[in-house]
């Protein structure tokens, strides 16, 4: 009999994916939950957000730097003085040392409606 603790095994760099985003804007208009759900790794990736408003202004960053977990969120602070009705959110998967540079393994991007407070 074969007992199986993961449903996939950790996988190498290359193979690494966000399998899921999950966003949930808060009421206020002001923060936004950011979810992540990685494929298993064998080396810890690190993960860069970006938020922008319409207008193509950066409105908030995140960096995890070598995450320890697949499956996480966090909470972003939007910086804009006045909210916007949407918002582009960007969640890059990659590796870097000082000695290397850096290399892009997977990109997502979601829209986020500030008008719809809750999970998006």
């Amino acid at each position: 009999m074969e007992i199986k603790f993961f449903d996939e095994g950790p996988q190498p760099d290359e193979d690494i994916r966000i399998k899921q985003l999950g966003l949930y804007f808060y009421k206020e208009g002001r923060r936004v939950q950011v979810g992540f759900d990685i494929t298993p790794f064998q080396k810890r990736p690190s993960i860069e957000v970006t938020i922008t408003n319409p207008q193509g202004q950066e409105a908030g960053s995140l960096h995890v730097i070598e995450t320890i977990d697949t499956n996480f969120s966090l909470t972003m602070h939007l910086r804009d003085k006045e909210p916007s009705d949407s918002y582009t959110v960007t969640a890059t998967l990659y590796y870097a040392t000082p000695e290397t540079e850096r290399v892009n393994v997977h990109t997502i991007t979601r829209t986020l409606d500030a008008t719809r407070p809750g999970e998006q």
